[in-house]
């Protein structure tokens, strides 16, 4: 039986890096150079994870990656930068804290995962505890820039979705790559039409960069997508929660801000909708219903001669995993 709270812990490691990327970005990279800041986040995390897994796609996977990679890169970016511009972060987080709910509704007709009670509660509750963390009102907020948010949040949950429906076994570091990679190489002519040369990074630049491709984008991507397929996708989106609650931890450590009580109810909110996320434990293996007992006065019932299962040959086996892939 696998151990769904390693799954989630691993999973987690994804919200987190992306909590300390909003700091690290507007800390030290360049705010007037979105898409190619976008690409050079893409693009080095890919071809680093297709360097240590050396597989190409094949067939279906092309399409999928390129279409995956607009999605969950591309597109989403180039909203999440707008939608910090035109809005103030508490309600751009807040907004995108939407994100499980609408991963539950996908998943539904998508991947036949009927969104139980639990999932559904710590939804509601987790949104609550976020704008008690973040959300101060609605000054400065935009018509566009919600808009914006909002397209963001549902871009990124299609695309998380499909990519647990596309999962044909192929290794995780390979299809992270594929759809990295597909994003970079579409952010890059925008980025030239749009922005001209690349621009001239300095020394601390180009290592917040490093930290952007390696830990934010090439190692959170590559946690986040196993636990997609390992847990329900209702789960791995309130796992999602802990973005902003790393947010706010990240201020108080290191810009010395101080949690305030309204802050700290509203983190304990979110940690209660994370665990109500929690899957179901499955029974202990090899435990089964209790015998039938028969009644006084009759014989007991005749025991079941099943024949074992018939085994795929190993051929089969060894080949589905590698329908995405070349050797």
């Amino acid at each position: 039986m696998e151990n769904n709270a390693r799954w989630a812990a691993l999973t987690a490691v994804a919200p987190v890096a992306w909590g300390t990327n909003y700091w690290v970005t507007r800390e030290f990279l360049p705010p007037d150079t979105p898409l190619y800041g976008a690409a050079l986040r893409a693009l080095p995390a890919g071809l680093v994870l297709l360097g240590l897994c050396r597989q190409r796609p094949r067939g279906a996977c092309w399409w999928q990656s390129a279409v995956l990679g607009l999605l969950n890169v591309s597109v989403f970016f180039v909203l999440v930068y707008a939608a910090s511009q035109l809005l103030p972060t508490s309600i751009a987080s807040t907004v995108m804290a939407l994100s499980p709910l609408a991963m539950m509704l996908l998943a539904w007709p998508l991947l036949s995962e009927r969104p139980g009670l639990p999932h559904l509660a710590g939804a509601a509750i987790g949104l609550g505890g976020v704008c008690l963390m973040l959300l101060t009102g609605t000054a400065g907020a935009r018509a566009s820039g919600l808009l914006a948010s909002a397209a963001a949040m549902l871009v990124s949950s299609t695309g998380y979705i499909l990519a647990k429906r596309w999962n044909t076994g192929t290794d995780v570091l390979a299809s992270t790559a594929w759809q990295l990679i597909a994003g970079g190489l579409f952010l890059l002519p925008a980025a030239a039409a749009v922005e001209g040369p690349p621009p001239a990074l300095s020394a601390p630049e180009l290592l917040a960069f490093g930290y952007v491709a390696l830990v934010a984008t090439a190692l959170a991507f590559t946690a986040w997508f196993t636990g997609l397929r390992h847990l329900p996708a209702g789960t791995v989106g309130l796992v999602g929660l802990l973005n902003p609650v790393t947010g706010v931890l990240l201020g108080t450590a290191v810009a010395g801000e101080v949690l305030t009580a309204r802050q700290l109810c509203g983190l304990a909110l979110v940690l209660v909708g994370v665990v109500l996320g929690r899957p179901a434990r499955a029974g202990r293996r090899g435990a089964g219903p209790a015998p039938l007992r028969p009644a006084p006065g009759k014989p007991p019932p005749r025991a079941l001669h099943l024949q074992p299962p018939v085994r795929i040959g190993e051929e089969e086996q060894k080949a589905a995993p590698r329908a995405c892939q070349d050797e």
